[in-house]
């Protein structure tokens, strides 16, 4: 009898140090994106060649899917730049062609928003699009439209304001800040990361 409640108290202490870890991580990526704050402080679009995988601009300096593929990479070794290429590779025809690309390009499709949204809707990570802040978990992503046709990509935050609106963590043109924007801009897409403990989709 001894020996199978030390079983069972394994096995339930198990479970829960697993829900623990799963619920740890999408806290770490809005972590990992807050501790960008500081350090990226100007917002640069420019083209730039790349390591690859895990091809980064100067950390001082990015746009706003740079905040994302940082954080993914730092919380949970996701590496958004050989993801993307690699799917991109396969399926070329299903990304956009906002850029007049005739192949993919492992230096920037990963830092283009709209890649990033074919590749976040081809894992299936999209969620409803809502006005309640409720619905918005630390380390969500959510794009949104910027005036007048910028397409924008913030991290959602585990703080709150005193309504209980999430922040955001995001460049959106001074380099990485953490702010209460989240509903200021047309919001255009709300995914949560699958598989959020592994290097793998």
């Amino acid at each position: 009898m001894k020996l199978l409640l030390s079983i069972l108290v394994t096995f339930i202490s198990g479970e829960l140090m697993v829900s623990a870890g799963e619920q740890a991580a999408p806290a770490a990526v809005a972590e990992a994106a807050r501790a960008q704050i500081g350090k990226t402080i100007r917002y640069d679009p420019g083209y730039r060649s790349l390591d690859y995988p895990n091809g980064d601009v100067p950390m001082e300096m990015g746009v706003c899917t740079d905040v994302v593929v940082r954080a993914l990479r730092t919380a949970i070794g996701m590496d958004l730049q050989k993801l993307v290429h690699e799917d991109m590779k396969r399926h070329f025809s299903l990304y956009p062609k906002n850029w007049g690309l005739k192949q993919p390009d492992r230096n920037i499709d990963h830092r283009r928003v709209p890649n990033l949204k074919a590749y976040f809707e081809r894992n299936k990570w999209s969620l409803a699009i809502s006005r309640q802040p409720q619905d918005y978990r630390p380390g969500d992503l959510v794009t949104c439209t910027v005036p007048p046709n910028l397409a924008h990509i913030m991290i959602v935050s585990d703080r709150t304001n005193a309504q209980g609106r999430p922040f955001v963590i995001h460049n959106i043109g001074a380099g990485t800040r953490e702010e209460d924007r989240l509903f200021e801009f047309k919001i255009t897409g709300h995914y949560r990361v699958g598989g959020i403990k592994s290097s793998e989709h």
